[in-house]
């Protein structure tokens, strides 16, 4: 019973050191995923996410950019003010244009480009 207790404590200690890893390791991701700087792949495509727009609902940001060409794909018609969906559909649709435009012009293109 001894030796159960010591390896008790062992095993509550190893698995506080390991939460604490984790807490902290949760921490300066979280940290790094809110400066989210700016990404260029070694081909020279950037990912964009610019000041103003919505948070990204995935592990991307919300368009590229490869030489001259600014890509934005599957633009939801978030609301940047609030980060939620705008409840009606008309409305969605305007803000999904909004978004996308906003994405564009952050990379100095301009409706008129597209």
């Amino acid at each position: 019973m001894k030796n159960f207790l010591r390896t008790g404590k062992k095993t509550s200690r190893a698995l506080l050191s390991l939460l604490a890893v984790q807490v902290l390791t949760a921490a300066i991701s979280a940290e790094a995923l809110a400066a989210k700087p700016e990404s260029v792949s070694p081909n020279g495509v950037k990912t964009l996410s610019p000041e103003g727009g919505i948070q990204s609902t995935g592990p991307w940001d919300l368009g590229t950019r490869a030489g001259d060409y600014v890509y934005v794909a599957g633009m939801r018609g978030i609301d940047p003010a609030t980060n939620k969906l705008v409840a009606d559909e008309e409305g969605r649709i305007r803000q999904a244009f909004m978004n996308m435009k906003l994405v564009a012009e952050s990379e100095g293109a301009s409706l008129q480009d597209a």
